[in-house]
């Protein structure tokens, strides 16, 4: 079955005449005949009633024209669909992110995108800065949202450019801040005052950039960090603080996530600052990869 024969089928049923069929699809009337015929005998069943004065459709032909019309309809919306696909104005986006970035960036990122580009399918996946870095090079993927490793260079197969720099600042019980246990004033924690406070952190292997950012900062004001639980999720993270069991150290979006029996402080001076960016294969030319790199490397609001 070919896509002229359906276009024959569509015109003689659409106008239930052969000749006029044929001049409108610019051609003499016995190959036309000759063409539906052939579509029957594919069929094994005959899509129109012929008499000396009249054509009709047969139920059969009745119902196919339907599937017909949708079927030619589709293919003339190929060309179309091939043009959004390489212009990367159609398909489908990959990104992962670090959970901190659900708090910052990302949110931004995908509105601005989804909006220049609402025919693309965006696949999200949360993970962490060392899974996202594995997953990209195995090919899977198109890009992630990471804190990248401190002191280390990313491997050579791969590009990344910085988005947002932010300070830390503490996530608290607020039950230790009204019971007197944390000295501070204005909304800021005075020097030292998480010496000896057990702390809740990211574990190193999942990153180690803003782990070790975490434990020196705490060495640098108290004389070391009393690491007493470990979580990946930054959800969890606040949970357990908001549970009374220790203080963390969080970006300064993490504001943004609300939780009863948690306060968030700023640090005294002036304090440490942690960085997100946004990591890819340097070889990969997909087109809605080309796009969103294009709005995510624009200045954020």
């Amino acid at each position: 079955m070919e896509t002229r024969q359906l276009r024959h089928f569509q015109a003689v049923a659409e106008t239930l005449h052969f000749g006029r069929a044929a001049e409108q699809l610019g051609m003499t009337q016995p190959p036309l005949s000759q063409s539906i015929m052939a579509l029957e005998r594919e069929l094994g069943a005959p899509l129109f009633k012929r008499t000396k004065r009249q054509v009709a459709l047969t139920p059969l032909g009745e119902q196919w024209l339907v599937h017909v019309r949708a079927a030619l309809e589709s293919l003339g919306r190929l060309p179309e669909i091939a043009r959004q696909l390489r212009d990367g104005q159609a398909g489908r986006l990959e990104l992962s992110f670090v959970s901190t970035a659900d708090y910052s960036i990302l949110p931004t990122l995908v509105r601005r995108y989804s909006a220049l580009y609402p025919e693309v399918e965006i696949a999200l996946a949360e993970a962490t800065s060392d899974v996202q870095i594995a997953t990209l090079l195995h090919g899977q993927g198109h890009a992630g949202l990471i804190i990248p490793p401190a002191g280390a260079a990313l491997p050579e197969e791969l590009s990344y450019r910085r988005l947002l720099v932010e300070p830390l600042i503490a996530a608290v019980p607020e039950s230790w801040i009204e019971e007197g246990r944390l000295a501070h004033a204005d909304g800021r924690l005075a020097p030292g005052a998480l010496a000896g406070a057990p702390v809740i952190i990211f574990p190193r292997r999942s990153a180690p950039a803003f782990y070790d950012l975490v434990v020196e900062t705490l060495t640098a004001a108290s004389g070391g960090a009393r690491i007493v639980q470990e979580a990946i999720q930054m959800q969890t993270i606040i949970s357990l603080v908001s549970a009374g069991l220790g203080v963390a150290l969080v970006p300064a979006s993490l504001r943004h996530l609300a939780r009863t029996g948690v306060r968030y402080m700023s640090l005294p001076g002036d304090g440490p600052y942690l960085e997100s960016g946004i990591v890819w294969r340097r070889d990969d030319a997909t087109p809605t990869l080309e796009r969103f790199l294009a709005v995510a490397l624009e200045p954020l609001a």
